[in-house]
């Protein structure tokens, strides 16, 4: 996001005018992460990048002065910046529905070093394919190792909570290619696309929920079975939990959950609540009063009754807030289905194969509750394998503390254990079955 530039001292006009073309870029820090926010101003279409999240070629609407002054707006996102060259950079503010942060530009982009991206050439081809489900139409990438046929074994790849695109960027990282390489690398075929209302993919994003996405993966999968006899799903975090649905529904020969969530949505989110509670230095008696009051605002949210109210919980104002802003969420339809989310009840229905990996340092999605979950509710399967990794993140990337914070830091995508992992299950299942 942006920042804001104050000129002190005589600039040529050259000066100012080379100062507002090109590209620039700088971090924005929000909650302790920071996000990358890149700006390019020349020719007739200005934009904006959101790297770490994958987002570019946002239009931006750009007014220059010869003082120095550069004022961007960024209507798609209800935006802005104003900013003012001063001794090689832009100081500037970045604003966004009532928030404004502080953000300073430098000239050009710097890229951070992400060596498990990978590159050409490939030992394998990749096929761009499109598959509908309803009125939304998704598109994604289809890898298919050398000498692939029916028999290859080949899985659809579901993304994380939020609109990602096929390869799951973020920050730069982008897992699902890391992994749909390591596959197609060891014979493996994958499929994976655009979320919803993400690069080429279409469909209503703003009522949909896990059971729209779950059915988006369904549409590829079934696509797959045209041309494949064995067609599981690899799934992280809430693509984790669709592969559970989908492994109940008997709908695949085989899933991988990635930090899937087994326990339900009401508990994920109290877990997450008073993680950040206790990280934020609050004292854990604090932490209890928050945690009670979401855990019973997220009963209510699904099943009904009286909503409790921020005034009158014994916490501090700035909690309060977060507290109301945690109601405004609750409203969505998303949420709403999230929370109401228990895959305890269809675990025993689950017949297929099952590989459910999480990392011991995972903030978002508890190892613990979740993985004793599937091993007391799944049937007894030899082939299953359920497995915690020390020391990993909810991306999978060695770390030291699991804050979401450390994530563009780390230069690991995903760790090489993890993928091992699921590269030799995925053999030795699918050559069993």
């Amino acid at each position: 996001m942006k920042r804001l530039l104050i000129t002190i001292i005589f600039i040529s006009m050259s000066a100012l005018l080379w100062a507002q073309t090109g590209t620039w870029s700088g971090q924005l820090e929000v909650q302790g992460i920071k996000l990358t926010i890149v700006f390019h101003l020349d020719g007739e279409n200005p934009s904006m990048d959101s790297p770490d999240q994958g987002a570019n070629g946002i239009p931006i609407q750009v007014e220059k002065t010869g003082t120095g002054k550069v004022s961007i707006k960024i209507p798609v996102l209800g935006a802005g910046y104003e900013g003012l060259f001063l001794g090689g950079q832009i100081l500037g503010t970045f604003s966004q529905g009532g928030l404004s942060l502080p953000l300073t530009l430098t000239p050009g982009q710097v890229e951070p070093n992400r060596p498990q991206t990978p590159v050409g050439p490939f030992p394998y081809t990749r096929e761009e394919v499109s598959f509908h489900n309803g009125e939304a139409t998704l598109t994604g990438t289809l890898v298919l190792p050398e000498g692939y046929s029916r028999h290859t074994p080949v899985l659809v790849m579901v993304t994380g909570s939020g609109q990602q695109d096929r390869d799951e960027t973020i920050f730069r990282h982008k897992p699902f290619a890391v992994i749909a390489d390591a596959l197609g690398r060891a014979g493996i075929a994958t499929l994976r696309y655009d979320d919803r209302g993400v690069g080429g993919s279409t469909g209503n994003v703003m009522d949909a929920t896990t059971i729209d996405f779950k059915e988006d993966a369904l549409a590829g999968v079934k696509l797959l079975r045209e041309r494949f006899d064995k067609v599981g799903v690899i799934g992280h975090s809430e693509g984790g939990t669709i592969a559970l649905m989908m492994a109940a529904e008997k709908q695949v020969d085989f899933i991988v959950s990635m930090a899937g969530m087994a326990v339900s949505g009401q508990e994920t989110i109290v877990k997450q609540a008073r993680i950040s509670i206790l990280s934020a230095g609050y004292p854990a008696e604090t932490a209890d009063i928050f945690c009670d009051a979401v855990d019973k605002a997220a009963y209510v949210r699904v099943h009904g009754g009286m909503m409790p109210e921020a005034n009158r919980l014994d916490l501090p104002d700035e909690l309060k807030e977060s507290f109301l802003g945690m109601l405004t969420q609750f409203q969505s339809p998303w949420m709403i289905k999230f929370l109401s989310l228990d895959m305890r009840p269809l675990l025993g229905g689950i017949e297929c194969p099952v590989l459910a990996l999480n990392g011991t340092k995972d903030i978002q999605v508890d190892y613990e509750t979740n993985l004793d979950a599937l091993r007391s509710g799944l049937p007894a399967n030899p082939m299953n394998k359920i497995e915690a990794l020390e020391g990993l993140n909810h991306l999978f990337q060695h770390c030291t503390t699991g804050s979401l914070a450390e994530y563009r830091s780390i230069e690991e995508t995903i760790s090489t254990e993890a993928l091992k992992i699921m590269e030799e299950w995925l053999t030795g299942v699918c050559a069993a079955l």
